[in-house]
């Protein structure tokens, strides 16, 4: 049975920069009564404050939730409030180097982008992330600049050859990330192995990026059970399949539990239909 449900936040939880909808608010809210629930995201900890957590009911249930900013390289827990665990910060020199091999990269890959709107490159401490449009373009101009991820592949292999000692991941709608080697999305997987004491086949992770050279690819790397979604919406029939599974498990464990002692052949009856659960990976988008 799976004990840690994983997802990405922008194209999966919600929309690039934008906050839940009160479906999918709902079905996390749900799925938070029924099992632990990790968000892992390129975002930093003030996206997920702007992003996230005002579209949650701020009650018991956040004990079940963690949150990993900045692909994993930053790790909160709620005990009352919201407490740092770690952050694998760069150094300025790291910082200086990769921010310099970035404009190179620009330049020698010759993109050329009309209007932008916010920072380019954004210092996130544990990560640099590079917004093609800057960090508030509208939503429509992000996801028209590059769908098929054809212009940040070819940004990605200069960059590799630039700073091979820095991994370098694309994500959201327009950005690249960039971290320290072996600090990505699977390294934050591990650490919620450890910390939350959780194997990674009782873990399931949901997300749009899980394609080579995206930044969830690391996390199906790790061996975690893994959904590949085009959107929110997809999400939401995957999270409700997973309610459902998950509840029905619960059930029948009461059962099993409440039957009589004498009673064995009702509880090999009970443990029969948990054996056969059904699997969030079925119902699958």
């Amino acid at each position: 049975m799976k004990k840690l449900i994983v997802f990405d936040l922008d194209g999966t939880l919600a929309e690039s920069k934008s906050p839940l909808d009160a479906r999918m608010s709902a079905l996390l809210h749900e799925l938070l009564d029924v099992v632990k629930v990790a968000v892992i995201s390129g975002g930093d900890w003030a996206q997920f404050e702007k992003q996230l957590l005002p579209s949650l009911p701020q009650d018991q249930l956040l004990a079940n939730l963690t949150i990993l900013p900045t692909c994993g390289t930053k790790f909160f827990r709620y005990q009352g409030s919201w407490k740092k665990i770690y952050s694998e910060d760069f150094t300025p020199s790291e910082k200086e180097k990769i921010v310099s091999s970035l404009k190179k990269a620009l330049a020698r890959a010759r993109f050329t982008v009309g209007r932008v709107w916010g920072e380019v490159i954004e210092d996130r401490g544990s990560q640099i992330t590079f917004s093609a449009l800057g960090q508030h373009a509208p939503l429509s101009e992000k996801n028209n600049w590059d769908p098929d991820f054809a212009k940040r592949k070819s940004l990605k292999a200069i960059l590799d050859t630039f700073i091979p000692e820095f991994s370098v991941r694309m994500g959201g709608a327009t950005s690249i990330d960039v971290t320290k080697l072996g600090v990505d999305k699977a390294y934050g997987i591990r650490k919620l192995r450890d910390l939350l004491s959780v194997s990674l086949k009782e873990m399931m992770f949901i997300g749009d990026a899980l394609f080579v050279g995206g930044n969830d690819y690391p996390v199906q790397e790790a061996g975690v059970a893994s959904i590949s979604v085009r959107g929110p919406n997809e999400t939401k029939v995957a999270t409700a399949a997973i309610i459902a599974c998950l509840s029905r498990v619960d059930e029948n464990d009461r059962v099993a539990k409440g039957a009589s002692h004498g009673c064995a052949e009702q509880r090999s009856d009970a443990r029969s239909q948990r054996h056969g659960q059904c699997t969030p990976e079925q119902h699958a988008p």
